[in-house]
Order: structure tokens, then sequence, then C-alpha cells
């Protein structure tokens, strides 16, 4: 009896403290639910969901005339929810009813495979339960409007499953059209997981206003540790606003196509070439190339913005200097010392040997010496130094531009109360060493010359617009009114146009059928990676057009190669200058009476001979006016009639051989065989000669040879 009556007391201890047990399960239970219950799922969905951001649309940078040169485009990630209630419910029946026709839809939208692989694809997933099945990465947005008419898809996201992530890739349709200046728009993930986005040139200044509001999109985890996006709970991005700026598609490619040419010619390290409108101070072409590796020239650096010793533009500082300050006039007398003069033991050189010892000031530009223009600068302005340093104020070159580009140099103009100024700095300064400037700021100055004096803020941006509306215009801005009086400006202008007249860019600009004014420059090169004995040389030309009337300015910088055979200004760059002015005035010519001076008597000459018809219907094509005096005659030739297209009757006449000359061979062939004349030709292009020669008389069969050039 003890025994049973100690197992029963170890029983209901036992059952008694199962009973406990279950009542603290029950009553935890209870707790969590009921007090905690709300804490719990919150941290639950906390597991499960997120917000992302949702990026908005990047706005678009335009030119002046409307092309894109900068925008976004978007393409599209494709899954498949095959969970979708629209695709479970009545055991699959839409899946099963649209399989066959979908899968042939995909096959021959993207034609990468056969519908049956499609078709076996897509079944293995729904058998799977797959509920983020990848069926497409960046697709095209064309792609994507038509995956959206195939059958199953177009019954939307619930019933047919199909879920949509959109994202944008950044392109510059011009491609290397100035684009350094418009910039790169790059992201990428750091060591951090954390997207970073790189910008320069002016996708990082309006960076803020390109790229919107971002929205946010509630994401729910999967098996997998996928991410679904959660149907309507998206915050909507707003959009970046588009900029609008102030160049011009057609004259960036004439300045980059003529910069990239004498680059290539002259196997020069790296160059730009701006363009500005006069009035406004608007930049209309900004060009910069640089040698790459592989021997190609590539956008890689403004250069147009970077800061060198400026060599013998800045000339023009130096004389406007003297001039305002009375000190001499362009007529004045200076001894040159035969191109060389010693100062303090430091010899100072002419680059070219000038014509006479003694030479006006004027002269003196124009031929562009060092000496007198050292003279100049240390004789008058050793004793007041600061007089000197305050002209450099005055044409804002101690300060930026303030041009809409972030990674503008600070030019280096050295004042005379720094601890580096020593004896040498005036007459260095003088012509074009020991200061730094930027390609825009010498422009700018040369620009304010033009302008009749006024200095004008370059700038890139004419307004920001958002969906067509101008939300902000920018006018242009005046920094000063007048950089010197009328009588200074007078003065240099007549130098400027003497330099491309009888000065060191007289035979680039010789045979110009309108008036320029500017001038030429030559350093040696010294930033660091070379030394001033490397034998590399800076080639530049700054000026204006046409010289009577400016319309644009324009400089053209170019780092040569070390010891390159080309490399003074007027051999290097001026010719560039001369190519893009030479075709911006063809193109303004019709639309500015007077605007250039009278034309020359065209010396040219030209012959082109072939089918009336075909002759003119091109010449309407091109909208090119020409004389025609081919009285319908199905033959004719065109010549040069003082820069005007003549068309001319061609003479046929039985037994009597036509003038061939300039005539193309199929034309050729086709009149000579239909006079019953045997043809023989030698080389390819147009006829340069003939054999019999025009006029000779002919026998039925008889064999004419032609040579082609």
């Amino acid at each position: 009896m003890e025994i049973k009556k100690d197992i029963l007391w170890r029983v209901y201890l036992c059952f008694l403290g199962i009973v406990v047990l279950s009542l603290f399960v029950v009553g935890k239970a209870l707790y969590i639910q009921q007090v905690q219950g709300t804490y719990w799922k919150s941290l639950s969905d906390s597991l499960h969901l997120e917000y992302r951001a949702l990026d908005a649309d990047r706005g678009t940078i335009y030119s002046e005339d409307g092309s894109m040169l900068s925008t976004s485009i978007p393409f599209f990630d494709i899954h498949i929810d095959f969970l979708a209630d629209g695709l479970r419910e009545k055991d699959g029946k839409r899946f099963k009813e649209n399989i066959d026709s979908l899968s042939i839809g995909l096959s021959t939208l993207f034609k990468d495979q056969p519908a049956a692989v499609y078709k076996k694809q897509l079944q293995s997933a729904y058998r799977k339960r797959d509920r983020y099945f990848l069926l497409k990465k960046k697709i095209s947005f064309e792609q994507y409007q038509a995956l959206r008419k195939l059958p199953l898809v177009r019954q939307g996201r619930n019933k047919s499953g199909f879920i949509i992530e959109d994202m944008e890739k950044r392109l510059t349709p011009f491609g290397l059209l100035a684009n350094r200046t418009i910039g790169l728009s790059r992201s990428y993930v750091d060591g951090n997981r954390q997207v970073v986005t790189q910008n320069v040139g002016l996708e990082k200044t309006y960076d803020s206003l390109l790229k919107g509001v971002s929205g946010k999109r509630l994401v729910r985890r999967i098996s997998g540790g996928a991410f679904v996006p959660v149907e309507g709970s998206e915050i909507e991005p707003e959009n970046g606003k588009d900029i609008v700026t102030t160049l011009d598609v057609n004259m960036q490619d004439i300045a980059q196509t003529a910069l990239m040419r004498m680059m290539i010619d002259n196997e020069a390290l790296e160059g730009c070439a701006i363009v500005m409108e006069v009035a406004t101070g608007k930049i209309k072409a900004i060009a910069n190339l640089g040698l790459m590796p592989d021997g190609s020239y590539f956008e890689n650096d403004n250069y147009a913005l970077k800061t060198s010793e400026p060599g013998s533009t800045i000339k023009l500082v130096t004389l406007m200097s003297v001039l305002e300050d009375k000190y001499a006039t362009i007529s004045d007398l200076v001894n040159i010392e035969n191109g060389t003069w010693m100062l303090k033991g430091r010899r100072i050189q002419d680059a070219e040997r000038s014509p006479k010892s003694v030479m006006t000031i004027k002269e003196c530009f124009e031929h562009s010496s060092n000496v007198a223009m050292a003279k100049l600068a240390y004789n008058y302005y050793n004793n007041n130094p600061a007089k000197f340093y305050q002209h450099y104020k005055t044409l804002g070159l101690t300060s930026r531009t303030g041009i809409d580009l972030n990674e503008e140099f600070r030019p280096t103009v050295k004042d005379p109360k720094r601890k580096d100024w020593h004896l040498q700095t005036l007459p260095s300064m003088g012509f074009g060493y020991e200061v730094m400037l930027s390609p825009l700021q010498l422009l700018t100055v040369y620009n304010a010359v033009a302008n009749d004096g006024r200095l004008m803020k370059p700038y890139l941006v004419n307004d920001i617009e958002r969906d067509g509306n101008i939300l902000r215009k920018y006018e242009p801005q005046v920094i000063n009114e007048n950089i010197c009086t009328r009588e200074t400006l007078r003065q240099l202008q007549e130098c400027l146009r003497a330099v491309c007249i009888d000065g060191t860019a007289k035979s680039v600009f010789k045979d110009a059928v309108y008036a320029v004014a500017g001038k030429t420059g030559t350093a040696k090169v010294n930033d660091g990676k070379f030394k001033y004995n490397d034998g590399v040389y800076q080639s530049s030309f700054v000026g204006y057009f046409p010289a009577d009337k400016p319309v644009f300015s324009c400089i053209v910088v170019i780092k040569n190669k070390p010891h390159a055979v080309r490399h003074f200004g007027g051999a290097v760059a001026a010719p560039v200058f001369r190519e893009i002015a030479d075709k911006l005035y063809a193109e303004r010519k019709d639309d500015q009476p007077g605007y250039l001076a009278e034309k020359a008597v065209d010396s040219n000459y030209y012959k082109w001979s072939g089918n009336t018809g075909d002759a003119k219907n091109i010449m309407k094509e091109m909208k090119v006016s020409f004389q025609d005096s081919s009285y319908s005659d199905l033959w004719s030739y065109m010549y040069n009639n003082n820069y005007t297209p003549a068309l001319n009757a061609l003479a046929i006449a039985d037994n009597i051989v036509p003038d061939l000359k300039g005539m193309g061979l199929k034309d050729a062939i086709y009149l000579l065989e239909n006079m019953n004349l045997k043809v023989q030709a030698k080389g390819s292009g147009r006829i340069m000669n003939q054999s019999p020669a025009a006029g000779a008389t002919f026998n039925k069969g008889q064999t004419i040879t032609l040579e082609l050039n």
C-alpha cells in the first residue's frame, strides 16, 4: 500500500505540474496576442516589408535650337509572380489558356529562342510557384510597349502576375560633341552598398534641378531573399527639370571638327576651342580634346577652364594698360634692340625676327615683340606695379568668370604685395609669363574689346524648364560697362586688325573675304609634367570676326607634342580659328546684309560635265542658286562664274568628238556609245584627258581613250 500511495503521489504531482505549465503557456500566448500583438506584427512587417527609393526621371539638357544633348532613356526588368491570384484561380485556367499564345508572342518580340522553350520555362516556373521569376532584363521602351500588348500581359498585373520594374540610362545623342561641358551622370554602389552619383560639367552644376525628387516604393521580401513591389504603395517621384543651354549643335560640330583636324595633323597633346557670342557672352561652342593612351582623342577634361601661362595673347592687356594710363600711343617708337634685351642679367628675346630694330608700338604688337612688351611693362610700371595689377582686376582676370561649371580654375595673377614678386615679374607678365589664365578668361577680355568695351559674363544656360514652361530665364550679365576709354579701345581694335593684315597671322587671313581681328600666342609650357626646356609649346589664337561688326569671338589653344616642328600660334591655332570663322561666315552671310567685307574676285576654277537634268536636280536639292544657260539640252557643263555656278549647254554634233573633260565615266560611256564610238578608260574619277581631242572628226566604231583622275 505504501508503494501504491508513493506512486500515486508522484503521478498527481506530475499532472499538477503539467496543468500549471499548460496554464502558463496559454496565458503567455494570450498576453502576446492581446497585449504585445501590435508590437510583434510591426516587427514581422519590418523584416518582410521595406521602403525603397523610387528615382525620378532625370531632366533633359537641350541645345539652344532644341536638340537633346543629354537625356535619360528608360529600360525595364520583367518578372512574373506565379502565385498571383489571377494565375491560380480555377486551377490555373487563365494561365493554361494563354500559355501558347504568350510564348509565341515572346519569341516573336525578342527573337532569342523558340516559342517552345519559352513555354517550357513558364510552365516550370508555374509548377515551382516562383514568386519572382525573371523573364527579361533591361528591355527597351519600344519592347516594353509591345510586351504590354501580348496575351495575358494585357490583362493587368493581378491577373497576369507580370511585374514591371523601370530604370533609366543617361545618353548623349551627339556623342563626343561638348561631352565634357555637358557632363556625365554616372551612378555606382560604393563599399558601404550606398548608391553614389558622380557628375561633371552641367550635369554636376545643375544636378539638384535635373535629378528631381525621389519617391518611395514599398517592397515585400519573399523566399530566396528577393523583394517584390507591393502594388498601390508607391509615392510618385517629382521628375527633374530640363536645362536649355546656349550651345549650338552645328557650331559645336564645326569647332570640334576643326580642332580635331589640327590635333591629329600635329599630333598634339591637348587643345580647346571656344566660340562666344559677342553681344551677350553666350557660349555657342566649347570643344575640348585630349590625347588618349591608344592615340585617339577624347573630351577627357575641360581644358577651356584650366589655367596656364598664356604667352603673347596677354600682350593685349599690357598694351591696354599703357594706352589707358596715357603713357604712350600706338604710334610711339620702341627700340627692340634687334630682338634681344638684357635686363639685370636676364635675356629677353623675340621668338621671331622683326623687320626692323625700331618700330612703333603698333608694329611691335602686330609682330608680337616680347622685348617691346617687356620694356613697356617694366619702364612704365616698375615704380608702381600695383597700377599694372589693377588693370588685371578691371578686366576680371584676378577671379573666376563665374560660368555655370564648377570645375573652373582660379587664375593666378601676382599681386605686388606677394612675397614671390621680384624684379623680373613685371617684364615677364608683359609678354605672357608668371601669370596663369584659362582660355575662357582670356576670351572674355577679347570679347569685351569686340563689344565696344563692355565686359560680359560668359554663360552656358538660357533657361530652366518643366514640361515646356520656363521656370527661370538667364539674361546676359554685364561685369564692366567700360573696360577702358573710347580712344584706348579704338587703338586696341586697330592693333588687333593689323595682326591679321600685316603681322603674325597675315598668311592665315590674307585671302579672307571678311575682316578678322586677333592675336597669336606661343608659350613654352611649364606645368609640372613638362619643364621649359622640354620643348613643349602652347599655341594660341584669340580674336573676333568680322572686325568691323563683330558677331562672334573665338579662342583656340593647343598644347603640342615635345619638339613639334609646327608650334607657333600663327601656324597651329590660327588655321583652326580660320576654319571655324569661314564656316560660320558661310552660314550667316545670307542673313546678315553687310556682314563682312566686300568679296574679292573669285579665282577658283572648276568644270563638271554631265546630264543637264541631273545637274539641275542636284542644285535644287542643295538649294544652291545657279545661272542656267543650258537651253534644255540633254548634256551640259558647269563652271564657276565669280562665286556662282553657271550651267551651259555642251555642244554635241554628228562626227565631232565632244568635250568630255569633267564628266563621269558612266555619263561618258552612255553619250559615246549612242554616237557609235567604242570606249577605253584608264583610271577612276572624272575625265581629265581624251583622245581624239574635243572637236576632232571620227568614224563610226572608232575607239576613244579616256583618262580619269
